[in-house]
């Protein structure tokens, strides 16, 4: 009897044990859930990485002194036909995809004679067969087309001539060409059309004051060499130029430059003065043989054969 009571009370024991443990893992486990539960909810959704339909782009381009950035989404054709079908005739087009294309500028721009200051500007369009209006809108910032059109807004707009390409462009393209110190223009290219949008900035009045200022102190030789390349370029004052750029190759005879030395026989040419626009010439194809320039030497053999050089 006392063997079967401490076997039954060992039993007991044991399934008392089994029995807590179990609770107290049910306790647990609870817990844990509720925890991983909370995470779950902080978490964020999971997403799927894939490329935008219509990628993203930014166009950075110095026009003279000012930066110009243009940010833009790029639709593809994928066979279909696009103006006049996907983007219609006579209405106004968001010019790209997604929200509506931006252009900025660093300092003031003139457009079809119109002053546009420094800023950024939403890019709208009404394309149609044979001319689009392009038109730079002050609110810069809309999900496409603006919830409302005020004209009001419209800061500048011009007439571009469609011009026809002989092939298609798959994707839209915005470019800025036809750069000069003063001058750029904004190319809208897709399908087969192209329209430009020419932007004029004033270069001139900011290189002016800064050669003025420099010119006033103690200029070094890169500073008569620019002065003078400028000069001659914007064909400014070639006397003032003349003098500069020999400045310039004066300061540096110790270690002559052959890209100071072919400008300055480019001034003196532009001057007049040959036999010294030769001599320069020959010091520079000489410097830049020993560099291993190749477009330099070609340059300068160039113009002494024009210039008749024996």
């Amino acid at each position: 009897m006392k063997k079967i009571s401490i076997k039954f009370l060992s039993t007991l024991t044991v399934f008392t044990l089994v029995f807590f443990t179990s609770c107290q893992n049910k306790e647990t486990n609870e817990e844990t859930v509720k925890e991983v539960k909370e995470e779950i909810k902080k978490a964020p959704a999971a997403r799927i990485a894939s490329p935008a339909p219509s990628p993203f782009s930014t166009l950075e381009q110095k026009v003279g002194l000012t930066d110009v950035t243009i940010e833009y989404s790029r639709p593809n054709m994928r066979g279909r036909t696009i103006f006049g079908d996907l983007v219609p005739y006579g209405k106004t087009w968001r010019t790209g995809a997604n929200a509506n294309t931006k252009v900025t500028f660093s300092t003031d721009v003139t457009v079809n004679g119109t002053n546009v200051e420094k800023g950024s500007y939403a890019l709208y369009t009404v394309p149609n067969q044979k001319s689009w209006d392009i038109m730079l809108y002050s609110d810069a910032n809309n999900s496409g087309l603006p919830k409302e059109w005020d004209d009001a807004k419209v800061v500048a707009k011009v007439s571009a001539e469609v011009v026809k390409m002989p092939m298609n462009i798959e994707t839209f393209t915005i470019t800025l060409d036809d750069l000069t110190n003063n001058s750029g223009v904004i190319g809208l290219l897709w399908e087969d059309v192209y329209v430009g949008l020419p932007i004029t900035v004033d270069t001139d009045k900011a290189v002016m004051a800064s050669i003025d200022e420099v010119m006033k102190g103690s200029p070094n030789a890169n500073a008569y060499y620019t002065a003078a390349v400028y000069f001659k370029t914007e064909n400014k004052d070639i006397d003032k130029a003349l003098i500069w750029v020999d400045k310039a190759i004066e300061m540096t005879k110790e270690d002559p430059k052959f890209w100071m030395l072919r400008q300055q026989s480019l001034i003196h040419a532009k001057a007049g003065k040959t036999e010294t626009a030769i001599a320069a010439a020959k010091k520079s194809l000489e410097l830049a043989k020993k560099a291993g320039n190749d477009d330099y030497v070609k340059m300068n053999a160039d113009s002494l054969k024009e210039w008749g050089a024996k």
